[in-house]
């Protein structure tokens, strides 16, 4: 497999997996109780923006630049890393994804519109979700490889 440095492609991977991660979120928000789609678009707890009433396609798009930028990193972590092996790279995306997503789920303490910090079905519903994104994204990487 042949590495190279090029973002264009991670971009793009960014925004498909970004994408789809929200699109999960919103089905789950919309079936059962579980906000994790306000939570995943929750910005309460940011200076400045928690002070602005914002458009819900806006929120979306921070997300997807946020989903964008996470991309970037972990195809240029890869390359540094010199990860080669697909098995390697899923779990290394995967891995990755689902640290994050236990990182940002304490985020809901600083809101009252987000889950409650203890709910366990939520907190399943945003690692799943998480989990989700990385082999999504592990695997869009993978698959530009070949």
């Amino acid at each position: 497999m042949k590495l190279q440095i090029g973002l264009q492609k991670p971009f793009i991977d960014g925004i498909i997996s970004g994408i789809l991660l929200t699109i999960f979120f919103k089905f789950v928000e919309y079936f059962t109780p579980n906000k994790v789609y306000t939570l995943l678009l929750n910005v309460d707890y940011i200076p400045f923006l928690n002070q602005q009433k914002l458009m819900e396609t806006i929120e979306v798009a921070l997300h997807l630049t946020i989903s964008i930028i996470l991309s970037m990193c972990l195809y240029l972590l890869v390359h540094y890393l010199k990860i080669v092996s697909p098995r390697k790279i899923i779990i290394f995306y995967v891995l990755v994804c689902f640290l994050i997503g236990l990182l940002l789920f304490s985020t809901t303490a600083l809101s009252v519109r987000t889950p409650s910090i203890t709910s366990l079905p939520a907190i399943t519903y945003w690692l799943v979700g998480h989990i989700f994104y990385g082999y999504i994204l592990g695997f869009l990487f993978i698959k530009r490889l070949n």
